[in-house]
């Protein structure tokens, strides 16, 4: 969670770089919502941005966190990520603990090797993710105005504001849930509340199995509301409000959250499927 937090803060910095409208107007909204913070808010929004208003000196310090000083933390975070897969051993499809079976040699019996099997599956990822991101790169970069936004070719403009203001696509769930709530502090809060209560998941999983193959029809069904709730918030994040879609949101909004507020009671009460002692292939 701490590598997704530092990845979406790269982003963020990142997005600023290119200085055209969508980057400057973005970067204002988002750091305009530090200042609904009580008593700290002004202050905290001009210590972010440097200056009074999004500037040259804004633009300097986000580069210097996007190319250097998040880079470092991201790298630090996965070499940490990777020591702890060493001593905890990963997940298995079927939610097999498999230090409950080891060799004489206190080896688990359903244990395989990080090289060279997951380094090998790990790179056959990595190539099928370049070959997606050379297209897009090379072929495809606009996606049709969603990876790049027509207005973000004009250069940055503080006196001329764009008729739409969206943050880039993988933003568009949290945009949303914060438009969903009139208050802007409420906002704030609720689209941070939606990536913080991400940090408690595991804790909210009453399920006596860890895979969903084994787990009950609540589960699943919770599963499928949650991810269609979730992809039309990134949705309507890209559209303009309008009534009808800031209600849409909000209802999205709800079941985002009831997915996990309701997780201890669902999770406790299905009736789960027998788990095998081994890992099954």
């Amino acid at each position: 969670m701490l590598i997704y937090l530092a990845l979406m803060a790269e982003a963020f910095m990142g997005y600023l770089l290119p200085w055209g409208q969508m980057s400057y107007w973005g970067a204002q909204v988002i750091i305009s919502l530090f200042g609904a913070i009580p008593v700290i808010g002004n202050d905290l929004t001009q210590w972010i941005r440097g200056d009074y208003l999004i500037s040259g000196i804004t633009l300097n310090r986000f580069f210097a966190l996007h190319v250097v000083a998040l880079p470092i933390v991201i790298l630090g975070l996965v070499v940490l990520h990777i020591l702890a897969l060493h001593e905890v051993g990963s997940n298995n499809p079927d939610g097999v603990d498999i230090k409950k079976h080891k060799d004489e040699n206190g080896v688990p019996l359903d244990g395989i090797a990080f090289h060279p099997y997951y380094t090998v599956k790990d790179i056959v990822g990595v190539v099928v993710f370049l070959f997606i991101f050379c297209f897009i790169v090379f072929f495809f970069p606009e996606m049709g105005g969603y990876f790049l936004e027509k207005p973000n070719f004009e250069p940055a403009n503080p006196f001329k504001t764009p008729e739409h203001i969206a943050p880039v696509w993988y933003f568009t769930p949290f945009y949303a849930i914060l438009r969903a709530v009139p208050d802007k502090l409420m906002g704030v809060i609720a689209m941070g509340a939606a990536i913080a209560v991400l940090f408690v998941l595991p804790w909210l999983d009453r399920s006596p199995v860890k895979s969903m193959r084994y787990k009950g029809w609540l589960s699943r069904i919770w599963l499928v509301v949650f991810c269609i709730s979730f992809v039309i918030l990134g949705i309507l994040g890209v559209l303009a409000p309008t009534p009808g879609r800031t209600l849409l949101s909000q209802v999205c909004t709800i079941l985002y959250f009831a997915y996990f507020i309701l997780m201890p009671f669902y999770t406790r009460l299905e009736k789960t499927k027998p788990v095998p002692e081994r890992v099954t292939g």
